[in-house]
């Protein structure tokens, strides 16, 4: 018995939270996983994982030796990835996930192209606008937009993301247009999926909490409403850019306009050493950085 046996098992169960995921992952069968992890757990006389009907979860004594295992593996596959042979195409599958817009609009599109090329490559793709738990849910990739919560997840930045505050012409002839941040608590505000609106006021930023008789968790739905003339909105660049240029959006407090956020390709860390993630990130760097939306940025 080779002292590996069951590590890469318990390393797939720790971080998927589930015997299943961890063998759909591995590509064999859940009583596989859990012979090898039983096995594991009888070899080091310890109690690596609670087991219960809807959740498995790690003991003390499994999350240290979690932290080891996941070294250990890492330094592995890179040590195999320094190989030429396996240098080659993605294989396998690619679990990832993104906000329901905008993976619609600009990832999934970008994902095809990318199985075009590689077609032995499965990918199973999430949409939704709930921040998913990558590990327990045994997620490859995530893209996330604007500020990243602490993490022990690692970020890469794939493309800018600007802020606009805006209204449609109708509003501002009936309401006024805002000059300082201390008038925007006497307008109308369109809320979306965020309660804060961010913005640059001199050297540190400034968090305004928006009110108003309207709200939606659909950045479409928000633009509108802003259409419509009912308020004010803050939303990313790409819903309203071209609105603006045509002048049916105003953009406002553009002095203000909060730092650039940023679109972010996020995953465990060790899973950029395989081909299929790192190519996948270098793919939607690329081909996002061709939208006239990242051209400037």
């Amino acid at each position: 018995m080779s002292r590996w046996d069951g590590l890469d098992e318990f390393v797939a169960v720790a971080e998927s939270g589930s015997f299943a995921r961890a063998a759909e992952g591995l590509r064999v069968s859940s009583s596989h996983v859990s012979r090898q992890v039983a096995a594991l757990e009888e070899r080091l006389q310890a109690r690596l994982l609670y087991r219960t009907t809807r959740r498995v979860s790690l003991t003390e004594a499994g999350q240290s030796f979690f932290a080891r295992c996941q070294r250990l593996i890492e330094e592995r596959d890179e040590a195999f990835l320094t190989m030429g042979d396996l240098q080659s195409a993605p294989t396998g599958l690619l679990r990832m996930t993104a906000a329901v817009a905008y993976g619609e609009r600009f990832i999934v599109p970008l994902v095809n192209d990318f199985m075009a090329r590689y077609p032995q490559l499965r990918v199973d793709i999430e949409l939704t606008n709930r921040t998913l738990d990558m590990v327990h849910e045994g997620f490859d990739l995530a893209i996330r937009l604007g500020r990243l919560n602490d993490s022990s997840l690692v970020a890469t930045r794939i493309a800018p993301r600007a802020m606009y505050l805006c209204a449609a012409p109708a509003y501002l002839e009936r309401y006024g247009r805002p000059h300082t941040l201390s008038e925007l608590g006497q307008h109308n505000c369109l809320i979306g999926t965020s309660d804060v609106w961010s913005f640059r006021q001199g050297d540190r930023e400034f968090q305004f909490r928006p009110s108003g008789n309207w709200r939606c968790n659909s950045g479409q739905a928000v633009l509108d409403a802003t259409l419509r003339g009912f308020g004010l909105s803050q939303l990313p660049d790409y819903y309203v850019l071209d609105l603006l240029q045509k002048g049916e959006l105003v953009a406002l407090l553009e002095t203000n306009q909060p730092p650039n956020a940023a679109v972010w390709a996020v995953y465990p860390q060790r899973r950029y050493s395989l081909p299929k993630v790192r190519l996948l990130i270098e793919e939607l760097k690329a081909g996002l950085a061709l939208r006239p939306e990242y051209s400037s940025g």
